[in-house]
């Protein structure tokens, strides 16, 4: 298990992290989330060892972490344009501790996963971002590490090649690696991650297991398509906010019991209802309901 324990930070007066405390239990996937500026990156410095916490501890199975058992991939991407992709991902593993002819295999193993072996003698600056975005992760796991940080893995990426991108991680989990996460787009996390916490300003404001931390809301959403006109809700209690979509409304409430008295409002008014599916926030929702507080007026 990755543990850290009441981790602060402080550059002078400027405190970046603040009292953060999480645990990823191992072979999970952890979503760490924030706007910019809110401290995921100096997390991810102390996790690699770059920065050490002015208090607090970061313990991975009760120890200090290995850096050899460490894999990151940065988003801002770092291989060599021009040097052969087998040269310096062989020579980076090895600066990991592995020998080179395990690496080799390695190497040749996971160009084969993503269907690229013809790539392996290919210089970097020869290939498409998608497949350098691949490189790059193979880059950050041919060592074989048991913790793995990815910043803004899929950034900038088609679709095609994201799905392709959340196999691998998904794979890497059912071998047992323990994977950090951080990422812009929440439909991302909410599909890979368990456990998440969201930070603002170096303060966990949300942190825990993820259907947890939904439950605790009690707000709740409507997806609904009818022909009712929206003036409607105004009169109705519970409903706290109403957007419109082309044909359909995401309609806002505050519990259950709201959603079921504005159904049931439709039918007795003779409306038609199309569609009308009950469920809970989503973790976009959530986030700009915590993050965005910093940006009210």
């Amino acid at each position: 298990m990755l543990e850290l324990q009441n981790i602060t930070k402080q550059f002078g007066e400027f405190t970046a992290v603040d009292e953060l405390s999480f645990q990823v239990p191992e072979g999970q996937i952890f979503g760490l989330l924030g706007a910019n500026g809110a401290g995921k990156t100096t997390t991810f410095r102390m996790l690699l060892g770059i920065l050490q916490p002015t208090t607090g501890s970061i313990t991975w199975k009760g120890k200090a972490i290995p850096l050899s058992k460490i894999g990151y991939l940065p988003e801002e991407r770092g291989l060599y344009p021009k040097i052969r992709v087998d040269e310096q991902l062989i020579f980076l593993a090895e600066l990991r501790g592995m020998r080179r002819k395990d690496a080799k295999k390695s190497l040749v193993d996971w160009l084969d996963y993503f269907q690229i072996p013809q790539y392996e003698k290919m210089r970097v600056e020869q290939l498409s971002k998608g497949n350098q975005q691949k490189i790059q992760l193979i880059s950050a796991v041919l060592h074989k590490p048991d913790l793995l940080i990815l910043d803004e893995p899929f950034s900038g990426l088609d679709p095609v090649n994201v799905e392709q991108l959340k196999k691998a991680v998904r794979k890497l989990t059912a071998d047992g690696t323990t994977i950090v996460f951080s990422s812009h787009r929440m439909d991302h996390v909410e599909e890979l991650c368990e456990y998440l916490a969201i930070l603002d300003h170096g303060k966990p404001v949300v942190a825990g297991y993820l259907p947890d931390i939904k439950a605790g809301y009690g707000k709740t959403r409507v997806l609904l398509t009818t022909d009712a006109p929206p003036l409607l809700w105004d009169a109705l209690p519970g409903i706290l906010q109403v957007e419109t979509e082309g044909s359909g409304h995401i309609i806002q409430v505050e519990s259950k019991e709201a959603a079921e008295r504005l159904l049931r409002h439709l039918v007795t008014e003779g409306f038609h209802v199309e569609r009308f599916v009950w469920d809970q926030l989503s973790l976009q929702d959530i986030f700009i309901e915590e993050v965005g507080k910093r940006y009210e007026p």
